[in-house]
């Protein structure tokens, strides 16, 4: 392939660029060389990545590799594919942040599931292996084995919960098989809401799956046992589930920030509506993220409007500083007409990798970027890569995914809300969604050329998604084609305004409680109710508090808000004691119920002075019905005695 060096250092202009024809073979002493000095060295050869790092001794850590290959030179635009290989090198120079671990232990003890012989073959492969029970929902047909090497019962798994290493099954109609079962099972009487414990499930079933995104249920194997070869690949994979195994913690909660419910009353729920695994629940005002259980997919941290959920792997920052060092890169090596790719390893990474080696490989002007998840992506990636110069942006996903994208097809649709309002034109955004490396580059060669901003931004950016969101909205916004001040986004959108139908306000300032992030405030010396634009992230608190229904959302992004000033969305005369003069309340809801109560309640006759307790603070009230030693229940009307049965059956016997 063509290596373009003057292009590399153009784009990385502050390192030193070697390059090599055979540097695992005839020039390797070169390598040491270069492994052995100070600094951190990026190899562009992912083929020998294993013989290299062998060779770099007590400093593989500093070493890191990236392919030029499959991605760039391996094109009918290799030649012309200089600008990529730098952008490739400038993002594989960002240091990835350590990400903190979830250790899951099994013993080995394995529930084999199933309905026939399949089901008892799978626990004789394994039995030497693990502690195996099978589970058969169906015993008739079964003939007793000679010798018990396992168990085989009787059972049907109503529920399952947990994780690899402690899944909980709830189970009916267990039944055991006597010792003496001859030529067919002879069951104990069945029992039904039987617990059961184990570390590994093996589906063999052919049921509905037992767990919601069963795919990324680590402990959860299921195979059709109408395909022989699945069967025997799951389990090979139940045989080495034992011991202590390490997961990525994937999100951080940080429960103080959460907008999920204040006072019983829920708000944000974004999180619990996307989790595909369940590992998301309610606990109390906030939500709790159960990492045995969470797969990774990091649709809540995208949708967090608050970032009370960030994913770890990796941060939000540092993934969008390697978006930042790959575009700067491109465009300082002459690159134009950036395309930006997201996929994930596990799919993404095989089908580039065809498409180089059996078709015409990916264009010049197609960045690469591998993210563990292609969900986890965030507004704030998508926006920030257009500050910094990319035309359009594709996700490259799976023709059927293992998990709902409902999360990355809601950012996508608020991120083209937000180009087509700033006068982004064409198809800006958009999935490909296949598992063919042809229909992958036709794909990408129709994208044709979208302009993109003339000057780039160059930013850099430290925080939580939020801060990145807002500061990448902003520069983006000086940078469009078309600024405009005030663009409506869809529902869901984590940024907005609220509405308030002033004539039902009462003032109550029960939604100035229930904010979470004081975008609604009161005013401490006078009834008024206040609004921030910029705090608001749409969380729908205000909207189920307000005891008069008069709150709306209004998703959308005012570019002005940033530096507005609090808005006046109702003010009102307060109520002041008439009798030391204190502000206490509003004046026009004082007035209503004391019209309200005034002769129309026993406690308050025309022309009483018990009417002016109304108007009194708190503290007064209490001294003035002391002083007038005031009786509460003097007055009050007499009450009917209670009907009693035989009340009623005098009444039926007198009608009859």
């Amino acid at each position: 392939m063509s290596l373009d060096v003057a292009a590399i250092r153009r784009g990385c202009p502050n390192s030193e660029v070697k390059s090599f024809r055979h540097l695992c073979g005839a020039e390797l002493d070169h390598f040491r060389k270069l492994a052995a000095a100070e600094g951190v060295l990026t190899v562009a050869c992912t083929q020998q990545a294993t013989q290299f790092s062998d060779e770099a001794g007590e400093r593989p850590e500093v070493i890191s590799f990236v392919n030029i290959r499959e991605t760039t030179g391996w094109s009918r635009d290799g030649a012309r594919a200089g600008a990529k290989m730098a952008a490739l090198l400038a993002s594989a120079s960002i240091p990835a942040p350590d990400y903190p671990l979830v250790t899951l232990s099994s013993e080995g003890v394995i529930l084999i599931y199933g309905r026939d012989e399949a089901a008892i073959e799978a626990g004789r492969l394994l039995a030497d292996h693990l502690d195996v029970t099978v589970m058969l929902k169906q015993l008739d047909d079964t003939v007793p084995p000679a010798v018990t090497v396992f168990p085989i019962v009787k059972g049907m798994i109503r529920s399952a919960k947990g994780h690899f290493g402690a899944f909980e099954l709830a189970i009916d109609d267990y039944a055991r098989p006597r010792p003496s079962s001859r030529d067919r099972f002879v069951l104990d009487p069945p029992r039904s809401g039987v617990t059961s414990r184990c570390d590994v499930i093996l589906d063999l079933s052919g049921d509905v799956p037992l767990f919601p995104a069963h795919d990324l249920r680590d402990g959860y194997l299921r195979a059709d046992t109408k395909d022989p070869a699945a069967v025997l690949r799951a389990v090979l994979t139940a045989r080495d589930l034992v011991g202590s195994f390490d997961k990525p913690k994937y999100v951080d909660v940080a429960p103080a920030l959460c907008a999920h419910s204040r006072s019983k009353r829920t708000g944000c729920h974004r999180c619990l509506d996307l989790c595909p695994t369940g590992a998301i629940t309610p606990v109390g005002d906030h939500v709790a993220i159960d990492p045995n259980i969470c797969a990774g997919c990091g649709q809540c941290a995208a949708a967090c409007p608050t970032s009370a959920v960030s994913y770890t792997l990796p941060p939000a920052d540092a993934q969008l500083q390697r978006i930042r060092a790959m575009l700067l890169a491109y465009r300082e090596a002459g690159g134009a007409n950036a395309v930006l790719l997201f996929h994930d390893s596990p799919h993404g990474t095989p089908l580039i990798d065809a498409l180089a080696r059996h078709g015409d490989g990916l264009p010049a002007n197609v960045l690469p970027f591998a993210v563990n998840e292609l969900t986890q992506l965030g507004l704030e990636a998508i926006v920030g890569a257009f500050a910094y110069g990319v035309s359009a942006v594709r996700f490259l996903l799976r023709a059927k995914p293992r998990h709902d994208v409902t999360g990355l097809s809601q950012t996508i649709a608020m991120a083209e809300a937000i180009l087509g309002g700033l006068g982004f034109a064409g198809r800006r955004l958009a999935t490909i969604e296949t598992d063919d490396p042809d229909a992958l580059g036709e794909h990408l060669t129709d994208i044709g050329t979208l302009t993109a901003v003339a000057t780039p931004a160059t930013f850099r950016t430290v925080g939580k998604r939020r801060d990145l969101l807002r500061f990448a909205l902003s520069e983006l916004h000086r940078l469009a084609p078309q600024p405009v001040d005030v663009i409506a986004l869809p529902q869901g959108a984590p940024v907005g305004a609220v509405t308030v139908d002033t004539d039902g306000c009462t003032l109550c300032l029960s939604c100035v409680s229930a904010c979470p992030t004081g975008a609604l405030r009161d005013d401490p010396e006078r009834p008024m109710l206040k609004f921030i634009e910029d705090a608001c992230v749409q969380c729908g608190l205000c909207q189920s508090t307000c005891p008069e229904k008069v709150i709306s959302l209004k998703p959308q992004i005012d570019f002005r808000a940033a530096r507005a000033p609090a808005t006046i969305i109702k003010e009102e005369e307060p109520a002041f004691c008439v009798r030391c003069g204190t502000a206490f309340g509003v004046k026009s809801t004082i007035d209503r119920i004391a019209a309200k109560l005034e002769g129309r309640h026993w406690m308050y006759p025309v022309g009483d002075r018990r009417i002016e307790a109304l108007r009194m603070c708190a503290d007064c009230r209490v001294i003035v019905m002391s002083e007038q030693q005031f009786d509460p229940f003097k007055g009050v009307p007499e009450r009917t005695p209670p009907r009693t049965t035989d009340d009623y059956l005098r009444q039926r016997e007198g009608k009859d």
